[in-house]
């Protein structure tokens, strides 16, 4: 379900960090895009539901934790900068 999950994510954001962990319906979900510069938690969080699709509507994925971020936050919350 992990690779799937992946998967249907990276058509929504090809060029994104995407990593996802969990099982039995109820994932964590990382994802790192600069389509998010500009955007609140709120909008982040709908960009990455509406990726998710007939994963949520079928039941398949029941329960997410979304982490939403810009690239340049995670840099900033890490400590390195990106090139």
């Amino acid at each position: 379900m992990i690779e799937q999950i992946t998967q249907t994510l990276r058509a929504s954001f090809a060029d994104a960090d995407i990593q996802v962990q969990g099982e039995g319906g109820k994932f964590l979900l990382q994802v790192t895009d600069t389509g998010f510069d500009g955007l609140n938690a709120v909008k982040r969080q709908q960009k990455v539901y509406a990726g998710l699709g007939d994963l949520i509507s079928s039941g398949a994925v029941h329960a997410v934790t979304i982490v939403a971020k810009t690239p340049a936050e995670v840099a900033a919350a890490t400590g390195f900068n990106q090139v």
